[in-house]
């Protein structure tokens, strides 16, 4: 990449190189994307390491290759931040993966650094250089960049469970945002998360209200019963809000939350991240597009064995298979077919507190049917099959998190295969889609509509009315 490399600065005659291993050489390596105060603090004590610090900025390709999201910043212009901090001696370009080992070897590295982000991630190089990982700045966003046309937005996460544990990797692939804060009415939940991740610890001890001001928007991972409230108060404190799955319980809260947002020019998003991942979206368009002709049948089937003490199979009111799982299963029904079916029914298996292990919804539109498998105690194929006229989509176990998908016909032997990647836990992409709505893109609203999250609350709503019965 020649034109890249003529923005690279060699400033070596600030050393004096004659001193041989006196010159104690660092290196650290980032995307460097709207460049921060975290960035130049990173770069200050990473400078403060040793003499002499090279610091390697990530390529386009790179980014994409390993499923950094949201890049604004052209690597020009990133080179160019990094230089003008005034820290690196010398800055290359980081174009392949394994590239962190040869330039190790390359430039006789005596340390490598990285933010505390990626702590663990990179021990392997210490058989090489020492690895120093460097605490990052817990918040970056100066008045400065949140003026600017690509604000570094706050986010604080409300909950701390499993999925919250899941997001905060995830959330450093995506550029734009940084997540700042943890909300748990627990503090001793609250304090262990943000130990944990290095975040800024809020519980009802220091005040919900105290935690939202220090933010700009919030990820809700909490039990879905709590949702709505936590949604709506963020809301009415003017801040965005990407909340997990299913966002509500019924469809009218679904509806005042989608409403609120609207009339308050406020971005509101059901994290459902199957609607967001590459694989399912092509899968959707490769239904719609009548290569296998009308679509007349969706059997979409999501079951896991989950610990029979967790949560969700405990919760007598909340819990059970299809409120956990429901979502993901709903979801290429309501995109295909769409939300005006003609009738819904349920049947369950349940455990002996009465909470469904295992739920099939069967649905009967004017134009086709459709089943919708959930089950947390009961094991079966994971996979979705959508039938046509022409052939049909077959999307194995786990299709909700799809990377593979074959169409095939009449004919055995004619089947065309399909693939897109499906990175980590796939919470980026709804993330990364939340955040360009949040700075005024709203192309991928189509993703995963209104109309559809509040269809989707809707049958959940049904199911919970037939649960005692």
């Amino acid at each position: 990449m020649p034109i890249y490399r003529l923005s690279i600065v060699i400033l070596k005659n600030k050393i004096n190189f004659n001193r041989g291993d006196d010159v104690k050489k660092v290196i650290t390596y980032g995307t460097f994307d709207l460049f921060h105060e975290g960035h130049y603090k990173l770069l200050e004590r990473a400078k403060a390491l040793g003499d002499y610090l090279i610091v390697g900025v990530t390529s386009e390709e790179f980014d994409r290759s390993r499923g950094k999201l949201n890049v604004v910043d052209s690597l020009v212009t990133r080179i160019e931040n990094v230089k003008k901090s005034g820290f690196a001696d010398e800055i290359i370009v980081e174009e392949v993966q394994g590239q962190k080992f040869r330039d190790i070897k390359k430039y006789n590295v005596d340390i490598f650094t990285v933010g505390s982000d990626w702590t663990g991630k990179f021990d392997y190089l210490s058989e090489f250089c020492e690895v120093v990982y460097l605490e990052r700045t817990k918040d970056i966003s100066s008045t400065e960049l949140r003026n600017s046309s690509h604000p570094i937005l706050r986010m604080g996460i409300i909950g701390t469970g499993r999925i919250a544990s899941r997001f905060i990797p995830e959330s450093h692939l995506v550029s734009g945002i940084s997540v700042t804060s943890v909300y748990n009415p627990k503090k001793t939940s609250a304090d262990a998360f943000a130990e944990k991740w290095d975040l800024n610890s809020y519980s009802e001890e220091n005040g919900f209200d105290e935690f939202l001001s220090c933010v700009d928007c919030v990820y809700i991972a909490t039990p879905h019963q709590f949702h709505y409230d936590y949604a709506m108060k963020a809301m009415k404190a003017g801040k965005h809000v990407l909340c997990e799955k299913p966002i509500t319980l019924t469809k009218r809260e679904t509806e005042e939350l989608y409403d609120f947002a609207e009339e308050h020019n406020l971005v509101i998003m059901e994290g459902i991240k199957t609607a967001f991942c590459p694989g399912f979206n092509k899968l959707i368009s490769m239904a719609c597009s009548g290569k296998i002709g009308t679509v007349r049948n969706i059997e979409a089937c999501f079951t896991k064995l989950e610990n029979p003490k967790s949560r969700e199979l405990t919760d007598t009111e909340y819990g059970g298979s299809f409120t956990e799982l429901a979502s993901y299963t709903l979801l290429p029904i309501i995109k295909l077919f769409g939300t005006d079916y003609e009738e819904v029914r349920f049947d369950s298996i349940k455990n002996e507190k009465g909470i469904d292990i295992f739920t099939k919804a069967y649905f009967r539109y004017k134009s086709g049917m459709a089943t919708a498998t959930c089950g947390l105690g009961v094991k079966s194929e994971g996979q979705l099959i959508i039938s046509g006229t022409n052939g049909y989509i077959l999307a194995e176990s786990p299709w909700w998190k799809t990377s593979y998908f074959e169409v095939r016909y009449e004919d055995p032997n004619n089947i065309e295969k399909y693939s897109e990647v499906f990175l980590k836990f796939g919470l980026r992409y709804e993330l990364s889609d939340f955040v360009s709505a949040i700075n005024g893109n709203k192309k991928n609203d189509i993703k995963l509509t209104k109309k559809e999250s509040v269809a989707i609350a809707g049958i959940i709503e049904e199911f919970m009315k037939t649960k005692n019965q």
